[in-house]
């Protein structure tokens, strides 16, 4: 089973900067498997506009906390790749979906630690665990993680601290998958317009007008900022990047 065009699997590609990862993937001819929790008409949508640029698309539920629906998930996958990619592997993992926090360090529940703990952190070491029997040898897993496991703003000790341990899980990737020439790289957002944790960034003027302050480039950053970042890391000319973090902040609190 073959299939000339490589393949990236991008879970939270419905939206926001999975959107963006997705549809520039695409546009360097990749293509794309991505993950939804709820919104399936909009992951539709980003089927239909993968395939308007020419590449092939699918989009499956996926609910990056739920450790034990992995396993039929990776079924799902494999079907997949069959059906529509005729195919049996795929080349890129991007760990993406993710969910806000926020919330002091005080006031932090358990309840809320742990919901973020299986989706940033366990998740995405299971999901990464049992994908490797279908990745191609040669291919590349790229963690999202955030400017906040650099630099820290109040309310954000969970989240932040859970990328920081996604960071070092990356460069054990890369260190443990080198053999099969599995390029392992970690790509860091710093504050983004989207509506992850319910626009926060894009529709609180202050926060907003605070970020373009403490950033070089005085702005706050886009989703097409990030997509395009991620797609390189995929490519040819990206082979020799492995275990790296890569921020992509603009220059956030240099």
């Amino acid at each position: 089973m073959t299939n000339n065009s490589k393949i990236a699997l991008v879970t939270g590609g419905s939206r926001g900067l999975g959107k963006n990862m997705a549809l520039s993937l695409a546009k360097r001819g990749i293509d794309v498997i991505l993950t939804y929790n709820s919104k399936h008409d909009e992951a539709q949508q980003v089927v239909a506009e993968i395939e308007q640029l020419g590449q092939k698309a699918a989009a499956l539920q996926f609910s990056a906390g739920e450790i034990s629906s992995f396993d039929a998930f990776i079924i799902k996958v494999q079907e997949t790749l069959t059906n529509t990619f005729n195919t049996d592997h795929f080349d890129f993992l991007i760990n993406n979906a993710g969910t806000a926090l926020y919330a002091s360090f005080a006031e932090t529940t358990e309840e809320q630690f742990d919901t973020a703990l299986n989706i940033h952190y366990k998740g995405v070491f299971f999901l990464t665990q049992k994908s490797l029997p279908i990745i191609n040898d040669g291919g590349r897993i790229i963690n999202i993680s955030s400017g906040l496991a650099r630099f820290s703003f109040p309310g954000s000790s969970a989240y932040g601290s859970m990328k920081g341990a996604v960071e070092v899980l990356t460069r054990y990737l890369a260190k443990e998958l080198g053999p099969r020439r599995i390029g392992a790289n970690v790509v860091a957002p710093g504050a983004i317009e989207t509506d992850f944790g319910g626009g926060h960034v894009r529709d609180n003027d202050d926060v907003n007008a605070n970020i373009a302050s403490l950033t070089a480039l005085g702005r706050v950053g886009l989703p097409d900022d990030i997509g395009g970042v991620v797609a390189f890391l995929c490519t040819e000319d990206a082979r020799w990047i492995n275990g790296q973090r890569i921020e992509v902040s603009g220059g956030m609190n240099l």
